[in-house]
Parts: C-alpha cells; structure tokens; sequence
C-alpha cells in the first residue's frame, strides 16, 4: 500500500507556545485513519498543515507525493474545515459550482448532482444555505470536500452537526471512498464514531503522538462483572477463564449468583487511559 500522505518530525510553534512537537503520520492509499486528542493536542493544526493552509516550523509533509501545499497537492486534496460557512444566500447546486470553479473541476451538473445525492441532498439542490439545517449544512461541506475527485481527503469533526441518521450516512460515504482507494483522515472527538469505521487511529497529545493502532489493538478487555445477590461485582483485570474461580470464590463467601459477563472495553475507555497517563 502506497501512502497518500507522509508527516515526519512535524513541528509547529506559535511564539513559545508549542502545537506540534515532532509528530510522525502515514495515511495509505485507501486506509481511513482517525485523527484523536484533546482540545489544543495539535489535530487540526495538523490538518491544515496537510492541505497547506499553515507552514510547520520544521519537519515536511508530501501529499501524494508532493510537498504538502503545492499546486500539485492541493489539486488532489479535498478538505472540510471545522469551522465552515458557506454564504446564506447560496443554493446548494451554486456551492458546489464555486467549488468546482475553485478546484477547476470539469465535472460540471454531473458531479454536483452525484455528490449531492452521496450526502442525501439530491432534493436540495435549489435550497438556500440560510434555510437549511445545521446538519444539511454539514453534509453539504462534505460534497464539497469531494469536488474533483480527490485522492485524499482531510475532515475536521464533519459529524460534529449530524444526528444518528446522518452519521450512518457519513460513516456508508466514508467506507465507499476507503473502496474506491481514497485515503481519508478524520479528525474527530466522536469516538465511537471512529471505532466503527476506522481502519487506524492516532492519538496525539499536547502535540506528540503518543499510541497508534487498529482500535481493536488499542482497546484492552473491561474486565469481568458478575451479578450477585448483593449487587453487581467487578472484576476489572480478570479475562473469560477467570469466571468459574470467581464464581466459586463468591459461593464460597456465601453470595448467590445470577450471572456473569465479560464486560468489553471500547476505544473510549482506551483512550481516556492514554490520555489521562499522558497527562492531558
């Protein structure tokens, strides 16, 4: 697997304060890595960084190849920003034509109406920005991240807005991009989110990364809880094998048993470690 974007020893200053801090990053071709980290880890710096909207203060960038920033690599990356508004009185179809003008798209009505029924605004088109809902707004920043078929896309929280629904909609848009061969990079602090459609996630903090993985690799087991007849009893390091001893052991102090389970850990509960240890 190729890879579609490249950070080495990235660093980024603001004065004397510190955003990045030598952090290493690949995305494959293809390969949907989530972003994570709290407030002020250094995520979205590094997001602009790649679509070349903020210099680094050492390390470099390429981007399919190129220097994070050129021509070249700003024709192929598509980009949706937290923080995005788009002229209230614009239609959704006029949006889109700005943005093909922007990324001297030649796809013209074909490409604005695919894009817009791949986010469920196909009946939208003529609306306005100003009448539509946060949510529709939401996923109209999503179709225009997509304009000229990038290879790779960056997304700041772009299901930050979407209810349940919406969020299945991104997260089937997400997975159709990864099988079509387009890298994606999904800055987000909605973690089950990322546990669902996420092929690896890196977590940074106070601007250095500081775990990587599968989530499946990152998330340890939550122990074993067992029902008692004085409540419910958890047994936060033992596995499957441990159940019958523990069992036995609470027969033995006089409990009556009603059933146990093995509790599983979420990349929430991984990540609330890490970054706890970390000192975030």
């Amino acid at each position: 697997m190729s890879d579609a974007l490249i950070a080495t020893a990235l660093r980024k200053t603001y004065g004397s304060a510190v955003a990045l801090d030598g952090v290493d990053l690949r995305v494959g071709a293809g390969e949907l890595v989530g972003l994570l980290g709290p407030n002020g880890a250094g995520k979205s710096t590094l997001t602009k960084i790649a679509c070349g909207l903020v210099r680094p203060t050492a390390g470099r960038v390429e981007v399919l190849g190129q220097p994070c920033g050129s021509p070249q690599a700003r024709a192929r990356t598509g980009y949706l920003a937290e923080l995005f508004r788009f002229p209230g009185w614009a239609t959704a179809d006029e949006v889109l034509v700005l943005h093909q003008r922007l990324a001297r798209s030649g796809g013209g009505a074909a490409e604005r109406a695919r894009l817009l029924g791949l986010v469920e605004l196909a009946s939208a088109s003529g609306r306005r920005v100003e009448a539509m809902s946060k949510g529709m707004q939401q996923r109209l920043g999503i179709a225009q991240a997509l304009v000229g078929d990038p290879g790779i896309v960056l997304l700041d929280e772009p299901t930050s807005a979407l209810d349940p629904a919406g969020r299945r909609t991104v997260r089937e848009l997400l997975e159709a991009l990864r099988a079509r061969g387009v890298a994606v990079l999904l800055n987000s602090h909605l973690l089950s989110e990322i546990e669902l459609v996420c092929d690896r996630v890196v977590i940074v903090d106070g601007g250095r990364t500081i775990a990587e993985g599968a989530p499946s690799d990152l998330v340890k087991a939550g122990g074993v809880e067992i029902e008692t007849g004085s409540g419910h009893r958890r047994f936060a390091h033992a596995g499957r094998e441990d159940i019958p001893e523990l069992i036995a052991r609470l027969v033995g102090e006089g409990e009556r048993i009603y059933g146990a389970r093995v509790v599983a850990g979420s990349l929430e509960d991984a990540y609330l470690d890490l970054v706890g240890s970390a000192g975030g």
